[in-house]
């Protein structure tokens, strides 16, 4: 049973430590410790139990891959909420996995090319989104700016890093306590189409808000 604890405790320790070493966003970074955290109890417990302590790595991973954020009336509402303020603009509205909720905004109708000033079209979505996040103040908030592979990181990074700066100074602007949303840009590095076409460009040039629930304590 100590072999076993031990191996897993080494599998966790690796998830966990790999996350600060690798090109992810938070959301990925937070499911990867989650699953370590999650190994290392199942582990533990299988063990306790008489169970074996590989089953339970693997389970307790899995159960802790979720995170730790809840889906609550309020985030299925918002979620709603969203949809209905978003319909035929092209900004997908889903649940995430780890029971955020994901706004993806495309470039055209959030900021013109090369640069980092809300656009018009974008801003009564955003009017909306804070609404939402002003009826659920036990949410945090996430945004990541994304660019396409035209130009060079020294332009892209920073780029990217002032789109998620001037979506969340409007959400401030709108009364939402600006401690509760952190940023981030990831420049060109995490592409979701191929930068070979203009569309696959348009598709990069994009930022992604992630909103979520913590259970209270």
């Amino acid at each position: 049973m100590r072999k076993h604890l031990v191996l897993a405790a080494a599998a966790a320790a690796l998830l966990i430590s790999g996350c600060a070493n690798m090109d992810m966003t938070d959301t990925q970074r937070r499911t990867a410790t989650g699953a370590g955290i999650g190994a290392l109890a199942g582990a533990v417990i299988g063990s306790a139990t008489g169970g074996h302590a590989g089953t339970g790595a693997v389970v307790g991973a899995g159960v802790g891959a979720l995170g730790t954020y809840i889906w609550s009336q309020n985030m299925e509402r918002q979620k709603r909420e969203m949809e209905q303020a978003t319909q035929g603009t092209g900004i997908g509205v889903t649940q995430t996995a780890d029971n955020q909720l994901k706004l993806d905004i495309p470039s055209d109708i959030s900021f013109a090319l090369g640069r980092s000033d809300i656009q018009g079209n974008f801003a009564p979505v955003l009017d909306r989104f804070a609404e939402g996040l002003r009826n659920n103040p036990n949410t945090d908030v996430r945004i990541i700016g994304h660019t396409d592979n035209t130009g060079s990181d020294a332009v892209n990074n920073p780029l990217s890093l002032d789109r998620a700066a001037s979506t969340r100074n409007y959400l401030t602007g709108r009364g939402i306590d600006g401690r509760r949303i952190s940023i981030e840009g990831m420049g060109e590095r995490q592409p979701i189409a191929t930068n070979d076409t203009a569309q696959g460009r348009s598709r990069n040039r994009r930022v992604e808000i992630y909103v979520g629930e913590r259970p209270r304590g």
